[in-house]
């Protein structure tokens, strides 16, 4: 797989920071769709959206956004960020991403995790003493959907299956990713499961994750599976625009503003003064941020790491305005996507011929 660059987004609904009007959803929601079209003309490779629960944020149902992207675009892949599995029905959720992807024409991909926003959890019926179990066993179930059909299966988080048939089925096997943010337990199971590994850094020095990715390949490797075929996506914030200062002024207040109002638990937002913002830009920090070059410098610096497959930014967290998104997305797909894949691909090209 050639290493791809792509975008997700929350499609939060952050106060403006200079008015303190929240973008309607609808707003919001018409919004992406325009960022997913754009991604999609700029060549870049990913569109994602997540989902939450909440009234800050205007995507609940992924699968049903997706689905409007998939109108209005041509090639780019499209994708939750994440499922929340735990709190989700397997059928339901394999249901509606085949559907997404017999839509798109094979494009449709699932990246699924226990949700790191609790909302969903009391709302659909579960107890958040079962988190880590739910996510275990209907990971368990979205795969064995994958793999036949009619399906029987057995658990204890819901009801079973005896001969199931469920439709529609996709022409292929649905892409399901293991969304991490830094647990090992995590790690392990989405390598024994020959899972692609989605590894979120939202913050610090992204080098201190080197180490979850090494025991992702490590124990692939001791569970039967080839590392070289695991595939890795390193997912962190960021913003790009023509220079370091004009990616920072634009993007710093809805930034702060976000991880404020829409940070995991309401009331309980963490404060990002400029100095955090701009030490995050920094050669240590784990943001894709600044311009152009500097977005370059940070994906070459950490593909040495990590060698990882796939780079996801959460592009304009907070609402940076749509015509300075459009820009950025364009910078990305125009400016820095060609060269991150001629330098990866060189890079391949010296490593290859030194094992020869």
């Amino acid at each position: 797989m050639a290493f791809e660059l792509g975008i997700y987004h929350f499609g939060e609904l952050t106060p403006n920071p200079t008015t303190g009007i929240p973008p309607k959803p609808g707003v919001r929601l018409r919004e992406l769709i325009e960022q997913a079209r754009a991604a999609d003309d700029a060549g870049l490779d990913v569109f994602a959206v997540g989902e939450h629960h909440r009234t800050d944020f205007a995507v609940s149902t992924p699968a049903v956004v997706l689905a409007a992207m998939a109108e209005n675009t041509r090639d780019i892949k499209l994708s939750s960020a994440v499922t929340v599995l735990s709190s989700d029905d397997p059928v339901r959720v394999f249901q509606q991403f085949a559907t997404l992807d017999l839509i798109s024409g094979g494009r449709a991909e699932i990246i699924a995790g226990r949700g790191s926003y609790t909302e969903s959890f009391p709302l659909f019926g579960y107890d958040l003493h079962d988190y880590a179990d739910l996510f275990a066993e209907k990971l368990d179930l979205l795969l064995r959907l994958r793999e036949e059909n009619p399906v029987t299966w057995h658990g204890t988080m819901r009801p079973p299956l005896n001969q199931g048939d469920i439709t529609p089925q996709p022409d292929r096997e649905l892409p399901v990713w293991v969304a991490v943010g830094g647990t090992a337990a995590s790690v392990v199971r989405a390598a024994r499961q020959g899972l692609p590994l989605s590894l979120a850094i939202i913050g610090g020095s992204y080098v201190h994750f080197r180490p979850f990715v090494d025991l992702y390949r490590q124990t692939a490797e001791e569970s039967g599976h080839d590392p070289a075929r695991m595939k890795v996506s390193i997912n962190s914030p960021g913003f790009i625009a023509a220079s370091h200062r004009e990616a920072i002024e634009v993007s710093h207040p809805y930034f702060q503003a976000g991880w404020m109002a829409n940070h995991h638990q309401r009331g309980r937002g963490v404060p990002m003064p400029r100095a955090a913002y701009e030490a995050q830009s920094s050669a240590a920090g784990a943001f894709f941020l600044g311009s152009t070059q500097e977005v370059i410098d940070t994906i070459m610096a950490q593909y040495q790491l990590f060698r990882h497959d796939r780079m996801m930014i959460q592009l304009g967290y907070g609402d940076v305005p749509q015509k300075e998104m459009l820009k950025a997305i364009d910078l990305l797909g125009s400016e820095v996507a060609p060269v991150v894949r001629k330098e990866i691909a060189s890079l391949e090209d010296a490593t290859t011929e030194a094992r020869a």
